[in-house]
């Protein structure tokens, strides 16, 4: 199963599921796709879509699928990477209304330069993309936040 990821945000995303039908259409995805829509109005025969639901069931289709397609949001990639899965990393970008600012793109290139995600910057290239998963191996990834907190506490025993 192909699970799509698109988070809370209050602006829809729909250029990714379009290419993501598209794909499905032309037969290069054969797995079955699910699709965590948001805030964004897209239907499609060939994707099973919701808007909103728990934790733990997002939890758990992370955990059934093979590939997960999402948007840039920290939290939704480190659950992804914490559960050892493959991950496409689509930005919502402020051009096509999707975000107030292109930070999403910087996330994604610094996942991506770590090795941790594959990145899709154009959605006209979902099909390479899809072909590069196949083989693709993640670095295991190794959270920051320990060090972070340590640097605070040093920083606040300081004071």
């Amino acid at each position: 199963m192909i699970l799509v990821l698109l988070g809370t945000q209050d602006k829809p995303f729909e250029r990714i599921l379009k290419a993501v039908a598209k794909e499905k259409k032309k037969g290069n995805i054969k797995d079955k796709i699910i699709a965590q829509i948001g805030c964004t109005n897209f239907k499609d025969d060939n994707i099973k879509t919701f808007d909103f639901t728990s934790k733990e069931e997002i939890e758990s289709l992370i955990d059934k699928a093979r590939i997960i397609i999402t948007h840039a949001g920290v939290g939704t990639i480190t659950e992804c990477l914490n559960k050892n899965k493959k991950v496409i990393v689509v930005p919502r970008l402020k051009k096509y209304g999707e975000h107030t600012n292109d930070h999403q793109m910087q996330i994604t290139k610094e996942f991506a330069l770590k090795g941790y995600v594959l990145p899709l910057y154009d959605v006209k290239n979902l099909s390479k993309v899809l072909e590069q998963i196949k083989t693709f191996k993640p670095v295991k990834y190794e959270s920051n936040s320990e060090n972070f907190r340590q640097k605070i506490k040093w920083y606040i025993d300081k004071l």
